[in-house]
């Protein structure tokens, strides 16, 4: 070096306050945060769509325990014309999440096998939903009418008699929950879990 030149100044750490992680402890940090994540309380709210009955289910999830807090079914009156009777559905539904406040909402994703009447009670339906979970800012999660059948029974083309029959099993219910769409409700809720935890491990 020129003699001319200073010598750079010494790089000093004093008085800084330090912390040095291996790639282990990283991991270690990493699988404590999603556990604590895992072992918290999840509330979420399933529904299964329709203008004339909607079935809705609150379902608490702690560790590997998952619990009916409430469900039951939202009726529109049959003399209500369609745009009424989407009103007092989205109202319902406000009600509902007001009510329980979930953290998440689970709902199936549109099944085009179904006939075009049908498809079109429920698609209106849904729409009315996605709004109702968007307003109130609870995030939402879909699957298929396959997935809800595959995790609640193990079966992808089970029937709804044991999809009924495994929902009350797995939520220790006294009864099968009647009508048919609260039973759907709570298995789309149970389906909605497993997806939030799956969707946990993969974002950590």
């Amino acid at each position: 070096m020129d003699r001319g030149q200073a010598e750079p100044a010494a790089l000093s750490l004093s008085g800084l306050k330090a912390e040095f992680f291996t790639p282990l402890d990283e991991g270690r940090e990493r699988e404590g945060n999603l556990l604590r994540r895992l072992e918290s309380k999840v509330r979420i709210l399933g529904i299964d769509p329709g203008t004339a009955i909607c079935g809705w289910a609150i379902v608490d999830k702690i560790r590997h325990r998952s619990t009916a807090v409430d469900y039951g079914a939202i009726l529109t009156p049959g003399q209500l014309m369609t745009p009424q009777r989407l009103e007092h559905l989205y109202t319902g539904l406000l009600n509902v999440i007001e009510r329980y406040q979930p953290r998440y909402g689970a709902v199936e994703k549109l099944f085009f096998g179904q006939n075009t009447k049908t498809a079109l009670a429920v698609g209106q339906a849904r729409g009315v939903v996605l709004l109702a979970l968007s307003q109130r800012r609870v995030s939402m999660v879909e699957m298929s009418p396959s997935e809800v059948k595959q995790t609640v029974t193990g079966y992808g083309r089970a029937d709804k008699q044991q999809v009924q029959v495994m929902v009350t099993r797995l939520l220790h219910l006294p009864d099968i929950p009647k009508p048919d769409d609260v039973a759907d409700a709570l298995a789309i809720a149970l389906t909605g879990l497993e997806l939030v935890k799956y969707q946990e491990v993969l974002r950590d």
